[in-house]
Protein backbone atom coordinates (compact mmCIF):
# COMPACT_ATOMS: atom_id res chain seq x y z
CA UNK A 1 0.00 0.00 0.00
CA UNK A 2 1.14 3.13 -1.10
CA UNK A 3 1.15 5.85 1.52
CA UNK A 4 2.03 9.72 0.53
CA UNK A 5 3.04 12.20 3.31
CA UNK A 6 3.17 15.62 2.42
CA UNK A 7 5.22 18.71 3.91
CA UNK A 8 6.61 22.43 3.68
CA UNK A 9 3.00 24.23 3.85
CA UNK A 10 2.85 27.39 6.04
CA UNK A 11 2.46 31.31 6.26
CA UNK A 12 3.75 33.23 3.52
CA UNK A 13 2.98 36.72 1.95
CA UNK A 14 1.65 37.32 -1.18
CA UNK A 15 4.36 37.33 -3.81
CA UNK A 16 6.44 34.70 -1.80
CA UNK A 17 7.55 31.62 -2.10
CA UNK A 18 6.99 28.31 -0.90
CA UNK A 19 7.89 24.38 -2.07
CA UNK A 20 5.84 21.45 -1.07
CA UNK A 21 7.02 17.85 -0.70
CA UNK A 22 5.23 14.78 -1.28
CA UNK A 23 7.49 11.54 -0.10
CA UNK A 24 6.06 8.28 -0.99
CA UNK A 25 6.75 5.28 1.59
CA UNK A 26 7.23 2.40 -0.55
CA UNK A 27 7.61 1.75 -4.85
CA UNK A 28 9.18 3.28 -7.35
CA UNK A 29 7.88 6.24 -8.43
CA UNK A 30 8.18 6.88 -11.81
CA UNK A 31 5.28 3.86 -11.69
CA UNK A 32 2.93 6.47 -10.41
CA UNK A 33 1.58 9.42 -11.96
CA UNK A 34 1.04 11.91 -9.07
CA UNK A 35 -0.79 14.70 -8.75
CA UNK A 36 -1.56 17.76 -6.38
CA UNK A 37 -4.75 18.89 -5.78
CA UNK A 38 -5.65 22.02 -3.13
CA UNK A 39 -9.18 23.03 -1.77
CA UNK A 40 -9.93 25.98 0.11
CA UNK A 41 -12.90 26.35 2.65
CA UNK A 42 -16.11 26.03 1.06
CA UNK A 43 -14.64 25.25 -1.63
CA UNK A 44 -14.31 21.89 -4.28
CA UNK A 45 -11.45 20.04 -4.78
CA UNK A 46 -8.97 21.57 -7.62
CA UNK A 47 -6.38 19.43 -9.21
CA UNK A 48 -3.86 22.09 -9.81
CA UNK A 49 -0.35 19.73 -11.10
CA UNK A 50 0.49 16.96 -12.15
CA UNK A 51 3.46 14.61 -13.41
CA UNK A 52 3.24 11.18 -15.13
CA UNK A 53 5.13 8.54 -13.69
CA UNK A 54 6.57 7.17 -17.32
CA UNK A 55 6.86 9.97 -19.63
CA UNK A 56 7.59 12.89 -16.68
CA UNK A 57 5.09 15.24 -18.60
CA UNK A 58 3.45 17.52 -16.51
CA UNK A 59 0.22 19.65 -16.44
CA UNK A 60 -0.84 22.69 -14.82
CA UNK A 61 -4.23 24.63 -13.89
CA UNK A 62 -4.30 27.62 -15.59
CA UNK A 63 -4.72 28.97 -12.23
CA UNK A 64 -1.15 28.12 -11.70
CA UNK A 65 0.59 28.22 -14.82
CA UNK A 66 3.48 30.31 -14.91
CA UNK A 67 3.77 30.41 -11.00
CA UNK A 68 4.02 27.13 -10.12
CA UNK A 69 6.35 24.44 -10.90
CA UNK A 70 6.18 20.71 -10.12
CA UNK A 71 9.08 17.93 -10.00
CA UNK A 72 10.32 14.59 -8.99
CA UNK A 73 13.05 12.85 -7.46
CA UNK A 74 12.82 9.34 -7.91
CA UNK A 75 15.72 8.49 -6.06
CA UNK A 76 14.07 10.05 -3.08
CA UNK A 77 10.52 8.78 -3.85
CA UNK A 78 9.47 12.81 -3.65
CA UNK A 79 7.93 14.89 -5.34
CA UNK A 80 8.12 18.91 -5.08
CA UNK A 81 5.41 21.15 -5.42
CA UNK A 82 7.39 25.16 -6.07
CA UNK A 83 4.95 27.91 -5.98
CA UNK A 84 5.92 31.33 -6.66
CA UNK A 85 4.16 34.60 -6.75
CA UNK A 86 1.57 33.48 -4.44
CA UNK A 87 -1.65 35.21 -3.65
CA UNK A 88 -4.40 35.21 -1.25
CA UNK A 89 -6.68 33.10 -3.12
CA UNK A 90 -3.83 30.40 -3.34
CA UNK A 91 -4.79 29.35 0.28
CA UNK A 92 -5.85 26.31 0.94
CA UNK A 93 -5.02 22.65 1.98
CA UNK A 94 -2.69 21.16 -0.96
CA UNK A 95 -2.93 17.28 -1.27
CA UNK A 96 -0.55 15.01 -3.50
CA UNK A 97 -2.03 11.47 -4.85
CA UNK A 98 -0.95 8.96 -6.81
CA UNK A 99 -2.10 6.44 -9.09
CA UNK A 100 -0.22 3.63 -10.70
CA UNK A 101 0.88 4.01 -14.47
CA UNK A 102 -0.65 0.41 -15.11
CA UNK A 103 -4.23 2.04 -14.52
CA UNK A 104 -2.83 6.09 -15.49
CA UNK A 105 -0.02 6.15 -17.81
CA UNK A 106 -0.44 9.80 -18.38
CA UNK A 107 -1.60 12.05 -15.60
CA UNK A 108 -4.92 14.09 -15.20
CA UNK A 109 -6.02 16.61 -12.94
CA UNK A 110 -8.91 15.25 -12.38
CA UNK A 111 -9.13 14.15 -8.11
CA UNK A 112 -11.12 10.80 -8.77
CA UNK A 113 -8.94 9.23 -11.20
CA UNK A 114 -5.97 8.33 -8.27
CA UNK A 115 -6.41 6.02 -5.70
CA UNK A 116 -3.61 6.79 -2.89
CA UNK A 117 -3.49 10.14 -0.84
CA UNK A 118 -1.69 12.54 1.39
CA UNK A 119 -3.14 13.78 4.65
CA UNK A 120 -2.32 16.94 3.15
CA UNK A 121 -0.59 20.58 4.07
CA UNK A 122 -2.12 23.56 4.98
CA UNK A 123 -0.53 27.02 2.54
CA UNK A 124 -1.61 30.41 4.15
CA UNK A 125 -1.37 33.57 1.97
CA UNK A 126 -1.53 36.64 3.77
CA UNK A 127 -0.08 39.98 5.08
Amino acid sequence: QLQLVESGGGLVQPGGSLGLSCAASAGILDSYSVVWFRQAPGEEREGISCISGRTGSTRYATSVKGRFTISRDNAKKTVYLQMNSLKPEDTASYYCAAESTFALAECTLVPDRYSFWGQGTQVFVSS
